[in-house]
């Protein structure tokens, strides 16, 4: 099935995409990481200004109301960016909160919210910390993270998805988390898969350019269908918010997304070589946080099960 955004979905994600380029997120990620926030907290306000907060939350609260579509677009543009902070828990914290006072700052980018599932992320930086069961927690000692602008620290009472798949249920905003994660990780797969097309042009051996080379060309083109199989399911599931059968298809959503990120960052270590490791090169920044999200708000043995018991 193919999704086709209409024009004012299109636009949204292309003013983003271009908000975000300008912006020179590479930098500011590695300030993120290195603990100075001052850039990551500026590129936030202009995300806030471009509307990616307003459309989760809802109109009485200055929001556009909740609109999982073009969540889903503006994440995977974050994602495509490696802009640092806690996007994807701060929306999925919009429907968690109910009617909180907390969504009028959301909806303005005041507010930078952190859920604990189990680990809070940059959760010193974070307005409020909560947990699943929407309960105020403090910031616990740092953790070591894949992805140093992935910034985890332990909090008190909190719960990965596991246990709420344990319990039977998931708690409002558990899953679009779950979902806004899936979104995430295709626009890392798909900045993965255009830096490294574009190294496979450029970058020569025996006097051809390396993309001449069959190897080279099936590893892109299997990641590319891997990633293209994983986006659909992405949106389909972005459709089915409200429905009984989202927790459903955010899990399916989650185990592609998951998958398809996590191949083409194996894949642009293949094409690049020793320089994919470095810290100063780009690809760096998505390769650590495809690895670091493969496992987040909920492994893919966990979604993949959860799948096959909604058969």
């Amino acid at each position: 099935m193919k999704f086709v955004l209409d024009a004012e979905q299109r636009m949204f994600g292309e003013t983003l995409r271009g908000l975000l380029a300008d912006a020179g997120t590479a930098k500011t990620a590695r300030a993120w990481a290195a603990g100075d926030t001052g850039p990551g907290r500026a590129l936030w306000s202009a995300v806030a200004e471009a509307g990616v907060f307003a459309v989760a939350v809802p109109e009485e609260f200055g929001g556009a109301g909740l609109l999982p579509v073009e969540l889903v677009v503006a994440v995977e543009e974050l994602g495509r960016a490696a802009a640092p902070g806690p996007y994807v828990e701060t929306l999925a914290a919009a429907e968690l909160l109910g009617e909180s006072p907390w969504l009028s700052r959301i909806a303005e980018g005041e507010a930078v919210v952190s859920l604990a599932v189990p680990h809070a992320l940059d959760a010193d930086v974070a307005d409020l910390v909560l947990t699943l069961d929407r309960v105020e927690r403090k910031a616990g000692e740092p953790l070591a993270s894949l992805d140093p602008a992935r910034r985890l620290f332990r909090v008190e009472g909190g719960a990965g998805f596991t246990d709420a798949l344990r319990r039977g249920d998931s708690p409002a905003g558990a899953d679009l988390g779950v979902l806004l994660c899936a979104a995430q990780q295709v626009g890392i797969g798909q900045a993965l898969l255009d830096v490294s097309v574009e190294y496979a042009k450029t970058r020569q051996q025996f006097g051809r350019p390396i993309g001449e080379y069959q190897a080279i060309k099936h590893h892109l083109a299997s990641a590319m269908v891997e990633l293209e199989f994983a986006r659909p399911l992405v949106y389909g599931a972005a459709l089915s918010h409200g429905t009984p059968d989202f927790a459903r298809d955010v899990s399916a959503a989650k185990v592609a997304a998951s998958e398809a990120s996590y191949g083409l960052a194996k894949t642009a270590l293949q094409v690049h070589g020793a320089i994919g490791y470095t810290d100063e090169y780009d690809p760096s920044l998505w390769i650590r946080k495809a690895r670091a999200l493969y496992s987040a708000w909920g492994s893919v043995a966990e979604h993949r099960a959860r799948v096959v018991t909604a058969l």
